[in-house]
């Protein structure tokens, strides 16, 4: 957007509710202040640092806060590097600090020198966008981004060195912070031409501003590409198997349907053929020897629904335990699966063996109900559809939770497209309030950078890719920030600002309560008219019920809803009354309240089990069963396990639901040859029953 600037009032501080706001004493500031090829002092004791060295590499992944840097556009470490590496002419070049698609000079040093900022944040974990080296300049852009890799073996001279890479790791271990890679395994940057649409320059032959995609069809009836490479550009990938074309689609430009959006050229990128078993054996050894190299915690895995399911179901597993074997018990991976169906991102969780997926879901319906003023009927919806994600190594409490990120967009822009002429003072409430609602639900909360500064953008891709060191971008600097007087034209490293703040007391309050990272997620309170949405969040070994009120309104709300416990103390927020199992509470605008059950809860003594017919939707088979419970509570806790009963009588299990409606949603191929489903329950009680049902 493009907005004069506007004030920052301290007297809208007030406005926030102390829900939302931390003290505005600051700590920890002398890591704004380094110079650029300063690294910071942890500040902690050997004993400290050895301690957080050996705890990260064992922490739970649901224990973790992640951040998401893109490092071209976060703190200029060593100006020297901007450039990339002369010696090496297709990775040089491509510096232009006042041109939003250039390279702008941030790089591993300046990731290094800005832990402190992160730290103190409550960050846990640190995920980067692609760091290997590419293509610096390709027709149609810059590699700032790092999506268009020339060379799996080092980092991008633009970025650093591989030792500045290792010691951003180590810096980030002895801290007790995790490092994610981004890695690409569907395509290579833009080497490989067609004679039929190119000219011998490579160039588009005129009339032909691309390639058009040719179906598997029209290659087996013999209309096909014929790829060559320029020659100042044969030879350059590394290893040197990905210069041969062979292990290639070639096939043209995908247009994003059907089989062209597994087979088709990314933007003209080289799709490589990722049911080719050498590809697929090439492309694990290569990530195999990035964790023997560097020893990251984990990777997200771009464009993962552009690749074929079957490479995933070898890379996955391949991948987790060859880190096991490398000292690494925790890794982790998630994919980018870009579609808000949980029938389409589970697939790769479930079919496709993937841990875990960054959740497009979590991120399009939150979007609509709180920036977009769409009905909050979809949050209750998001949640029952975790059932999809449920299986035998995988769980929605896994899931990516992310709010904005480096293509959609920002928190602030969502905010500004829905509600263009709110107040300073709402559109702050609206951001706080969403990362609440983020570091609350199940799943994994995942800062875009820069959203903790209140950034804004205009819009996806480049235009949510703002510097927070002082930018010379024309583009960013006329957008007015939230929360803050400055604009991306300052240095915004501000611990200060209100939502870094927030953010900071959010994941403070979430380290201190198990439950909201591990406990057990049930919808409680759906209200559309009044725009409130409550879940419950029980931790199965403290059984404490956590309730968390979200008032999506503009006006102040009374709240009232069944409870099992006889008294509640607040957590963050307004305090609550119970009378006679009736809890009631007032929850200001786009506030919230986090409350925790005084009494342990009872638990439910489960008294039958039966089975409902079952159904298709969104391409998934549903089994569902209805619990009856001895004793009638507002929070039934059971634990549901299926299992697929064959012909002979061997029971594989299927999937675990722990949340009502109790159901297993499963791929149709699960049920080949299932004759029965056996179905075992047990109550918070631990008793347990058994029930077997023809299918």
């Amino acid at each position: 957007m493009k907005n004069s600037r506007a004030l920052w009032s301290n007297s809208l501080r007030p406005l926030l509710g102390k829900a939302l706001l931390v003290s505005s004493i600051v700590m920890g500031l002398s890591a704004c202040g380094a110079a650029k090829n300063e690294m910071p002092d942890s500040g902690k004791t050997a004993e400290e640092e050895n301690t957080a060295t050996a705890e990260y590499l064992t922490r739970d992944i649901r224990d973790d806060i992640f951040y998401f840097v893109m490092p071209d556009r976060f703190h200029n470490g060593n100006p020297d590097n901007d450039q990339g590496d002369p010696t090496r002419p297709i990775s040089y070049g491509g510096f232009d600090n006042t041109s939003k698609w250039a390279f702008n000079g941030g790089d591993m040093r300046g990731v290094e020198a800005k832990l402190d900022y992160i730290q103190d944040m409550g960050v846990t974990a640190i995920w980067m966008t692609p760091l290997l080296r590419n293509k610096a300049v390709q027709s149609d852009g810059f590699g700032h981004h790092g999506y268009w890799v020339i060379d799996f073996t080092e980092i991008d001279p633009h970025f650093g060195t591989n030792e500045d890479l290792r010691s951003l790791i180590d810096a980030a271990h002895e801290r007790g912070i995790k490092v994610f890679f981004d890695i690409i395994t569907n395509h290579t940057a833009d080497v490989i031409k067609y004679k039929e649409c190119h000219n011998e320059d490579g160039t588009f032959i005129s009339g032909k501003p691309g390639c058009k995609y040719k179906s598997k069809a029209d290659v087996a009836a013999g209309d096909t590409y014929t790829p060559f490479i320029l020659d100042q550009e044969k030879g350059v990938k590394v290893p040197q198997w990905l210069n041969d074309p062979k292990y290639y689609n070639n096939q043209g430009d995908s247009f994003w349907q059907g089989e062209s959006a597994v087979h088709g050229d990314f933007v003209g990128l080289d799709d490589l053929d990722t049911a080719n078993p050498e590809v697929v054996s090439g492309m694990t050894e290569i990530f195999k020897n990035i964790i023997t190299e560097f020893k990251p915690d984990g990777f997200r895995i771009d464009t993962v629904k552009h690749v074929d399911l079957s490479f995933w179901q070898s890379f996955g597993p391949a991948i987790v335990a060859h880190a096991k074997s490398s000292g690494i018990p925790n890794f982790h991976i998630f994919g980018e699966v870009y579609d808000g169906n949980p029938a389409v991102l589970s697939k790769f969780t479930t079919a496709g063996k993937l841990p875990s997926v960054l959740d497009f879901s979590f991120h399009f319906n939150v979007k609509d109900a709180l920036f977009h003023n769409k009905d909050v009927n979809r949050i209750g919806q998001l949640f029952d559809n975790d059932d999809y994600y449920r299986d035998a190594d995988s769980s929605p409490d896994l899931l990516m939770n992310f709010l904005g990120n480096h293509d959609a967009g920002r928190v602030g822009l969502f905010i500004n497209q829905g509600f263009a002429d709110a107040s300073k003072a709402e559109k702050l409430q609206r951001s706080v309030l969403g990362h609440a609602f983020m570091y609350m639900s199940r799943g994994i909360p995942v800062v875009y950078y820069g959203d903790e500064q209140g950034f804004t953008g205009d819009g996806g891709d480049v235009d949510a890719r703002e510097n927070m060191d002082p930018s010379f971008v024309a583009e960013y600097n006329d957008n007015l920030l939230i929360g803050t007087s400055r604009t991306t034209a300052d240095d915004n490293f501000d611990q200060k600002h209100p939502i870094y703040q927030s953010l900071k007391n959010f994941a403070k309050v979430r380290s201190e309560h198990q439950a909201l990272r591990t406990g057990i997620h049930q919808n409680r309170l759906i209200d559309n008219k009044n725009r409130i949405v409550a879940f419950s969040r029980i931790d199965k070994q403290e059984m404490r019920e956590y309730l968390a009120i979200f008032n999506m309104d503009t006006e102040t709300r009374k709240v009232a809803l069944n409870v099992d416990s006889l008294s509640y103390s607040s957590v963050l927020g307004n305090n609550a009354k119970v009378n006679q199992g009736s809890l009631t509470t007032t929850i200001e605008p786009l506030s919230f309240v986090l409350l925790k059950a005084d009494q342990v809860h009872k638990g439910s003594e489960i008294f039958d089990v039966k089975m409902s017919e079952k159904y298709t939707d969104n391409e998934r088979v549903f089994l569902p069963v209805n619990l009856s419970f001895g004793s009638q509570q507002a929070l039934q806790v059971a634990d549901v396990s299926f299992y697929a009963v064959d012909e002979s009588g061997a029971e594989t299990f299927l999937s675990n639901d722990d949340t009502s409606p109790y159901r297993a949603v499963l791929l149709p191929e699960q049920l080949e040859g299932v004759t029965q489903l056996k179905v075992i329950v047990k109550d918070s009680s631990e008793n347990e029953m058994s029930k077997t049902f023809k299918l």
